[in-house]
């Protein structure tokens, strides 16, 4: 079985700061695709920003300029820099992976458990 862990959320101010990370782990043949959702009370899932194998990276137009995602592929995780965080970042987020368990098995889509970031003075 594949298990992603995410860490990092909280509680931070407006301007400040935040780092997401998620770690899979289990039996990982390759990750190709990563990225990290967001969802909102009441709101629908939305995509915060994903980054592919060769690292090529894809942002939300709301967070552009101040969120930057990055991988570690030893580890099989990937990170979430959150700067100058606003009040309307604030939701649960989650991360997501395409992962191959073995050769010849195709790729499946695995998500973590949600964490929470608010944004409030």
């Amino acid at each position: 079985q594949v298990q992603l862990v995410e860490s990092g959320g909280g509680l931070v101010q407006p301007g400040g700061s935040l780092r997401l990370s998620c770690a899979a782990s289990g039996t990982i043949f390759s990750i190709s695709t990563m990225g990290w959702f967001r969802q909102a009370p009441g709101e629908q899932r939305e995509l915060v920003a994903d980054i592919t194998d060769a690292g090529r990276t894809n942002y939300a137009d709301s967070v552009k300029g101040r969120f930057t995602i990055t991988r570690d592929n030893a580890k099989n995780t990937v990170y979430l820099q959150m700067n100058n965080l606003k009040p309307e970042d604030t939701s649960v987020y989650y991360c997501e992976m395409t992962i191959r368990r073995r050769l010849w098995v195709g790729d499946n889509d695995y998500w973590g458990q949600g964490t929470q970031v608010t944004v409030s003075s």
